[in-house]
């Protein structure tokens, strides 16, 4: 299973991945998000963990797996034998606007069998998660 969404932000670069990266404040602009907060290390570098909380999922513990400022945040979480890993990537489109591409890709041995049940609320969280990006970094 996988799903991507793509969204154009009209504010400065800087800003939207200041939101992106506010990890605690992410319950305050997406509805997608219950709880987030960090278990080891700093919850910015790669192999920190994040316990997270969404609606209608267990709280699962994801790992920052790559971490570029301004541009890449990737993070990815394990059960049994299902990998779950999603992507918040920015760019500058052509109209010097921010683009969101924002991703969420299940693999593993079982993922297709985790696709029959989630793949909708998966889709509908990511799309939520760009949303509400778009909405509190535009307001700043």
């Amino acid at each position: 299973m996988e799903y991507r969404t793509s969204i154009e932000i009209d504010a400065p670069l800087e800003t939207v991945w200041g939101v992106l990266t506010d990890l605690e404040r992410w319950p305050e602009w997406t509805k997608s998000i219950q709880q987030i907060a960090a278990v080891s290390g700093s919850p910015l570098t790669p192999g920190a963990k994040i316990r997270i909380k969404q609606p209608r999922l267990p709280a699962a513990v994801w790992e920052v797996t790559q971490l570029e400022p301004d541009r890449v945040l990737t993070w990815k979480a394990k059960s049994g034998s299902v990998t779950t890993v999603a992507d918040h990537r920015l760019s500058i489109s052509p109209a010097k606007k921010v683009v969101a591409d924002l991703s969420i890709r299940q693999t593993g041995t079982l993922a297709w069998l985790a696709g029959l049940f989630t793949s909708s609320l998966s889709r509908r969280y990511v799309e939520m998660e760009a949303e509400g990006l778009k909405h509190r970094s535009e307001i700043r």
